[in-house]
């Protein structure tokens, strides 16, 4: 029997590899499994001086509440009209612009735009709101005084709810789709240019050529974007809704977050926040299981 002999595994040569691992493990295990014991809470009447095995225990009660509440269904309404707008516009507006800047020949001004509509991903909500607050004011905002201009306002952008969360999406997909753009310019770089030379000799125009061969060249990526972002439905944006909305726009803006930071920080409601956000955070496990399986199905796309 010949004699096989197996490589050793090159620890001396990945241990520091290894090493670095261990701060953000730490993290991890820190802040997101630590924590975790306050899910019991979901189950409790909280009480902060008695602690988690002090408080009394309730059982389903506060998730029987929570599904009795009048505000609940207009509440998840909400979340899922403001997250699938943001993904269905967030998916389409950076698959046309990164088409129309891949047109551009000029590498300069090619690189400049794309500085300059990837920069906003870059700022906080924080920043933005205060931002977008003076700029949509009735009172001298810039977008009402140009709307002045051709008669038209003023329009209270930040106080209607009928306005609102066509702001929230709009500003959103605006802050983050120059970033979400190099994914599609990236896809775009891959597509073999012969395919163009023979289109070319074929007598195929810019139309053709984009039908036949580009659409088909970045449509793996883009399903794949798609079927992740269904993972992130419950997700309609915490920090710019909590950043711009107000009482006079909750029928339309109150979502799952901003209610669960309400009746937990402000109405000290502990048990059902927990609750509200337990049952989000298993729905939303589902939902990735579901993407996952999906973007391995249709986009043949594996972690491991």
């Amino acid at each position: 029997m010949p004699y096989i002999r197996i490589k050793p595994l090159k620890w001396r040569r990945s241990w520091p590899l290894h090493l670095m691992l261990l701060p953000g493990m730490a993290l991890l295990f820190l802040f997101q499994y630590i924590p975790m014991i306050g899910i019991v809470i979901a189950f409790q009447d909280f009480v902060p001086t008695k602690g988690f095995f002090g408080s009394e225990w309730v059982g389903l009660q506060h998730f029987d509440y929570m599904l009795s509440l009048p505000d609940t269904t207009e509440i998840i309404v909400n979340t899922l009209t403001i997250a699938i707008m943001k993904i269905v516009l967030g998916l389409l507006v950076p698959i046309i612009f990164a088409l129309l800047l891949n047109e551009i020949r000029q590498s300069g001004i090619k690189r400049s735009v794309q500085t300059m509509v990837y920069f906003p991903h870059f700022l906080s909500w924080v920043i933005l709101g205060g931002i977008l607050i003076d700029v949509l004011s009735m009172n001298g905002g810039a977008v009402n005084r140009i709307l002045g201009w051709f008669g038209l306002g003023p329009y209270f952008f930040l106080g209607d709810p009928g306005l609102f969360r066509g702001v929230v999406v709009l500003t959103d997909v605006w802050k983050e789709f120059g970033f979400s753009t190099i994914i599609y310019l990236a896809a775009l770089s891959g597509i073999n240019p012969v395919l163009y030379e023979a289109a070319v000799m074929d007598g195929a125009g810019r139309w053709r050529q984009l039908i036949n061969i580009t659409l088909p060249g970045i449509a793996p990526i883009a399903i794949l974007m798609a079927t992740l972002s269904i993972g992130g439905i419950l997700n309609a944006g915490f920090d710019q809704i909590f950043n711009l909305y107000s009482p006079l726009v909750y029928k339309t803006s109150d979502i799952i977050d901003t209610w669960v930071y309400r009746a937990g920080l402000i109405d000290m409601q502990y048990g059902l926040a927990t609750a509200v956000g337990l049952l989000k955070s298993f729905v939303g496990m589902v939902l990735i299981s579901i993407s996952y399986w999906a973007a391995s199905r249709f986009a043949n796309y594996r972690i491991f």
